[in-house]
């Protein structure tokens, strides 16, 4: 091989990690959240900066939400995002997010249950603890990502 065709390899295979992120970019999203909540902007802010067509929607029933996507009461967040047939449900970190709109697993959607410190639109800290939640379409829940300091 050439040296030339060798760099060109290297580049075409460097590109396809691109993959997964760029479709994740430009994909609609709609944040279903309080009219007066901060953090909840701040974290549909994130997405959008991610490249996502972000519509937030202020809602005056969250509850209702909750319950058409099936959210159960002990994985409810703040808010609730709907991108293609996935919810994210709080605060939920983009790379999670990202990992789902690129990989499309059999699942209903990603949750954070409660608001923890630290997580993105709430401060965004690299020390903090948490679990994001994989729910499936029946409904059961399994951890999906543990964000630990590094």
């Amino acid at each position: 091989m050439k040296r030339r065709e060798f760099l060109w390899s290297v580049v075409a295979a460097g590109s396809i990690s691109w993959i997964g992120p760029a479709r994740a970019a430009g994909e609609d999203m709609t944040v279903y959240k309080d009219p007066n909540c901060g953090c909840c902007e701040a974290w549909a802010n994130a997405m959008t900066n991610a490249g996502f067509t972000v519509t937030v929607k202020h809602a005056d029933d969250l509850a209702a939400i909750k319950a058409k996507y099936r959210i159960p009461a002990e994985m409810q967040g703040c808010h609730t995002a709907i991108a293609g047939p996935y919810f994210f449900e709080g605060h939920v970190p983009l790379e999670a997010v990202e990992t789902v709109m690129s990989k499309r697993p059999d699942i209903a959607g990603l949750a954070v249950p409660g608001m923890p410190a630290g997580s993105l639109g709430m401060g965004n800290d690299p020390q903090a603890t948490y679990d994001v939640y994989s729910l499936s379409k029946d409904g059961k829940s399994e951890v999906f990502k543990s964000v630990r300091p590094s």
